[in-house]
């Protein structure tokens, strides 16, 4: 059984649910470690057409409080670790080091939901009209930043690795066949790993579009061959998601050789078995 939810988020953000009914939620799902990674604010600019942006940048103090309050009561059998779930935006490196640093978060995880100011995983609309050559050159888009979020050494955590493929799983998996397909998400992947990141594997991707894990079994296999470290996140927003599906993530793991996945407290590392 997998007891260790790192990706979770609240009601400070577009969540339904606060930190404390979040964090009910997880003990009625057995979890032991419940790790809070609310998004991070952004910079003007990097907006979705119907954004929490200004809501989360004026709790986010409120937030960051209500988790240290919670985590100072946890015991050995159960931890409550704050975290946050940080954009990767290129050229807002200064903003994204002042965030990650303004708070002493016990881990903190980079997801990539922007190519340019374009928010690519809002609408499937968005999508519509791209020919085959112009999608492809999105995802090669994506694991290029994917790389360089790893390269610049800010991350513990790479969030659901190929969300890419949300509203267009069919055509992504036609060209991750492709050879430069598999050589710039393996040049990602071991980036990740030479930079002592851990790779995400989310149920979120089963409630998505795409209907399918994050990531995918070629991802899989490439990070297990590499030697990838993996944690487990449900990407929860309510309380009905907190630790969902995740007997299913625990046999897809364990098909590719994985028994041990790993989570973070201020800068240490520990593996549990699942």
């Amino acid at each position: 059984m997998i007891t260790i939810d790192l990706h979770t988020h609240t009601s400070h953000s577009h969540g339904q649910a606060t930190v404390q009914e979040m964090f009910e939620a997880g003990c009625a799902r057995g979890l032991l470690v419940h790790g809070f990674s609310e998004h991070s604010p952004r910079p003007s600019g990097y907006d979705y057409p119907k954004d929490y942006r200004d809501k989360l940048t004026r709790s986010f103090p409120d937030y960051v409080e209500q988790v240290r309050t919670l985590a100072a009561t946890y015991t050995p059998e159960r931890t409550v670790l704050l975290g946050l779930e940080m954009d990767w935006l290129p050229g807002q490196e200064p903003f994204i080091d002042a965030t990650i640093h303004r708070y002493d978060y016990d881990y903190v995880i980079g997801g990539i939901h922007f190519l340019g100011t374009w928010g690519f995983d809002y609408t499937p609309d968005d999508w519509q009209g791209f020919s085959p050559e112009q999608t492809a050159d999105i995802y090669v888009r994506y694991f290029e930043s994917l790389r360089r979020m790893a390269a610049s050494g800010m991350f513990d955590i790479a969030a659901h690795p190929d969300i890419i493929k949300i509203f267009s799983a069919a055509a992504f998996h036609d060209w991750l066949v492709t050879d430069k397909a598999k050589a710039v998400v393996r040049d990602a992947l071991e980036t990740m790993h030479t930079a002592g990141m851990a790779m995400e594997i989310s149920s979120a991707g089963l409630r998505k579009p795409c209907k399918e894990i994050y990531p995918c079994p070629d991802i899989m296999r490439m990070a297990a061959d590499i030697g990838l470290p993996v944690t487990f996140g449900s990407d929860a927003h309510c309380v009905n998601t907190i630790g969902w599906g995740f007997d299913t993530l625990a046999d897809y793991a364990r098909g590719f050789g994985y028994t041990r996945s790993v989570w973070m407290r201020r800068g240490e590392r520990f593996e549990r078995p699942f």
